[in-house]
């Protein structure tokens, strides 16, 4: 009687060397966006935590006071507390941000494996629309889709995470077409395997870092469209408080107050600086020649 070969285990993440099980430690880009985008979650999310100001408390006697021990940001031209206002601020601007992007991302994968899987004149009519789009400069496709559907939070997203749907359309597309010209993928159209098939267990694999690292480094795009769109009074209404309007409220007192727009600009800065690195270290962990 034959002896059944025996099989090796697979090899899981504690068996790994600590070398390998740890190799994300060596990518300071990733180590140091990561550190500064967790501290401002903490900092927005965890907002009651650091202050207790109530961010819509209107006090007209302390109208425009600069930064000391008791307003740490100083106040604005109602005298609300610019400290409490700019954490609170955060939750909107990083969760429109994140909620709009992953909508980016799932829509323009969808369009995206559907246009390189499909090929012939799907993939021609898909990415042709994606072009028209991408044709407009910035964020006036999300401005005009704004502009069409009013001003609301919920409108923000939904037109940011469209707008930005083109892009990884074409980054997921070129990568299907990629993979789809692989022998084993070949081999398994050939032996009758579904397109479902095919798209779960090749084609996703092969994109999905690619699709990562586009995510990570859109991020901080799309926080750039929030923080405008919401300057430009079409995200979240007055009075609650979000970077780009605490921006457009500091504009308007810019030479008295200064403060006002100093603080939610050093966070949007660090935010977009913050996604940009950790894309870079992401993309750097994923390449299989740094493995």
């Amino acid at each position: 009687m034959a002896v059944p070969a025996l099989q090796a285990p697979r090899e899981t993440e504690t068996d790994l060397p600590p070398r390998r099980r740890w190799r994300w430690l060596r990518h300071r880009n990733l180590v140091a966006g990561g550190a500064v985008f967790l501290f401002l979650m903490l900092l927005s999310f965890g907002a009651p935590l650091f202050t207790h100001a109530n961010p819509l408390s209107v006090h007209p006697l302390a109208t425009l006071q600069k930064p000391s021990l008791q307003h740490l940001f100083g106040t604005d031209e109602l005298g609300r507390d610019l400290f409490s206002r700019v954490l609170y601020g955060g939750r909107y601007t990083i969760l429109a941000s994140l909620a709009a992007m992953a909508l980016g991302v799932v829509a323009g994968s969808l369009i995206g494996l559907v246009a390189g899987i499909a090929g012939g004149w799907v993939d021609m009519v898909l990415m042709r629309a994606m072009d028209l789009i991408l044709a407009f400069p910035g964020i006036l496709p999300a401005l005009a889709i704004t502009t069409i559907l009013g001003p609301s939070y919920l409108n923000l997203i939904l037109a940011i995470g469209f707008s930005s749907a083109p892009g990884y359309a074409r980054i997921v597309e070129a990568g299907a077409l990629q993979v789809k010209q692989l022998v084993y993928v070949e081999a398994a159209e050939s032996a009758g395997s579904s397109r479902w098939h095919i798209i779960r267990k090749h084609v996703l694999p092969n994109v999905f870092s690619l699709i990562v690292v586009a995510a990570s480094t859109g991020l901080g795009l799309t926080v750039l469209a929030v923080a405008a769109l919401g300057f430009l009074g079409l995200g979240v209404q007055p009075p609650t408080p979000e970077w780009g309007s605490i921006l457009n409220e500091g504009r308007q007192n810019i030479m008295l107050a200064w403060w006002i727009s100093l603080f939610p600009g050093i966070l949007i800065t660090l935010y977009v600086i913050a996604v940009s690195i950790m894309g870079d270290g992401l993309r750097d962990l994923l390449d299989p020649m740094n493995a």
